[in-house]
């Protein structure tokens, strides 16, 4: 039994350094990772970063596609996070009222996305008041307050020369740590995130001219001497510095998904997971050699 999980544990050694090679975050959000002190979240619950929303434009409007040119090579990429905040009421709490949370969408290095985003529907439990809220503009996040987890729906909205289909997208509520005996607190927040990259193929040349120097999104190379469209603003500065996250004060209890940070996670999970294939291998030897003990010795 021993052997097997040792072989099991190898395995799983060999996968992780398979997934360190394929587990790449864009370069627009290779930020250091952060140290982990007193003052982060009690719990912290991220999704691997294996998501990739791809968005295919449709075409069957003949004068759109005549006024929107398509670039028939390559992708344009957009980074996001979504996911909820919870805070706990403390003295505050009550039976209906035991936190105040908030539920986002954001760009994954905080940059604003309504560069790409017209607006969000959050879709409540039935039990709320209003349960659908629509979010007309950046930043794209809603908060409430109540008693019970539940699963959230969010219907992202593009501008039109982005796409003309809705992405949905489902987030489970989280508002108790998972360890049931640990300590709640005020102060500390319960996080749980999820990453995602939203893909556009076939961009309209008018799409790419716009968000080519945007910070939230990451484009293809163009060949030399490709020329594009003067691009056609749909937000101005201060837009965009109002539909960024980066002074939000939930700011500080972000997670931080960046390639340093994951690279940090792997290589530590490869430390416990070789410390115990080492204290397998001891064990494995200390019983083989009892074996040997206690075989019978043959008459010559």
């Amino acid at each position: 039994m021993i052997r097997t999980l040792i072989s099991l544990l190898s395995l799983l050694i060999n996968h992780q350094n398979s997934e360190e090679e394929l587990r790449r975050m864009p370069e627009s959000s290779s930020a250091a990772a952060k140290k982990l002190g007193s003052d982060q979240p009690d719990v912290r619950e991220i999704t691997p970063k294996s998501q990739h929303t791809k968005m295919v434009t449709s075409a069957d409007d003949t004068d759109k596609k005549n006024l929107n040119k398509k670039l028939k090579y390559g992708e344009i990429s957009v980074p996001i996070v979504y996911g909820s905040m919870a805070f706990w009421l403390g003295k505050k709490a009550n039976e209906y009222q035991s936190h105040k949370w908030t539920v986002y969408v954001r760009g994954a290095t905080n940059e604003d996305l309504g560069v790409v985003i017209e607006r969000a529907v959050f879709q409540l439990h039935a039990s709320f008041n209003n349960p659908i809220r629509v979010v007309e503009s950046p930043p794209f996040e809603l908060s409430e307050s109540g008693w019970g987890e539940f699963e959230i729906a969010i219907t992202l909205h593009f501008h039109s020369d982005v796409c003309d289909k809705t992405l949905l997208l489902f987030h489970h509520l989280k508002l108790y740590p998972e360890d049931e005996s640990g300590h709640m607190s005020i102060k500390k927040p319960v996080v749980m995130e999820s990453y995602d990259e939203i893909c556009f193929s076939e961009p309209s040349e008018g799409f790419f001219a716009r968000v080519q120097n945007h910070p939230a999104v990451i484009v293809p190379r163009l060949p030399v001497g490709f020329n594009l469209p003067p691009p056609v603003l749909i937000e101005d500065v201060d837009k965009r510095k109002r539909g960024d996250t980066k002074d939000n004060p939930l700011s500080q209890w972000f997670t931080n998904f960046s390639e340093a940070d994951e690279l940090l996670k792997l290589a530590a999970a490869r430390q416990q997971v070789q410390a115990h294939i080492a204290r397998l291998r001891r064990q494995l030897s200390v019983i083989d050699g009892q074996h040997q003990q206690l075989k019978p010795t043959s008459d010559l």
